[in-house]
């Protein structure tokens, strides 16, 4: 007669029985799907920043003959001049010495003699800005900032053509041509 294996091996000896482990695959292509319609939805709803442009006025070069009048009470003149400088005055050209200050000192500047023509005329101020040959584009972006930052309501006229004798040679005694 046979004998019975009553030890649950399943007729193998030894009697341990190991049992297959389920496979856990996760199949990702829904997250994939959705990451890429939220991608594409901020995309598509958010907005860019858009570039602001600042009015400014240049003289007509082919006017020659044709000079445009400000009122000296009102009229400020800023030449930028190297080394980071600023030399200013109000008025006429000439007649008062320019102040030399940094890009730091200009602000204060500008706001002051923005409330005197205010308080005296009555009108906003007029700024002339004229830059020379040893200036930087960053120096004239600086100060239409500082402009734009003091709300000088009237486009600056920028002249880097007629710069008079007076205004260089004051800049030079100052070191900043």
């Amino acid at each position: 007669m046979a004998e019975l294996d009553t030890s649950g091996g399943g007729g193998k000896k030894g009697g341990k029985v190991r049992s297959k482990k389920a496979n856990t695959k996760v199949d990702l292509t829904a997250m994939v799907d959705l990451a890429f319609l939220l991608i594409t939805f901020f995309m598509l709803t958010t907005s860019l920043s858009k570039p602001i442009a600042m009015d400014i006025a240049k003289p007509d070069q082919e006017d020659n003959d044709v000079k445009n009048e400000l009122r000296a009470s009102q009229t400020m003149t800023i030449l930028l001049g190297k080394n980071n400088k600023v030399a200013w005055y109000m008025g006429e050209a000439g007649k008062t010495p320019p102040n030399i200050e940094s890009f730091a000192e200009v602000r204060k500047s500008i706001l002051k003699n923005k409330d005197e023509v205010s308080k005296t005329t009555g009108r906003q101020i007029v700024i002339v800005v004229k830059p020379t040959e040893g200036a930087t584009y960053k120096n004239f972006v600086d100060i239409m900032d500082e402009l734009n930052i003091a709300k000088i309501k009237t486009a600056p006229a920028i002249d880097d053509v007629n710069i008079i004798d007076s205004e260089k040679d004051a800049m030079k005694q100052a070191g900043i041509l």
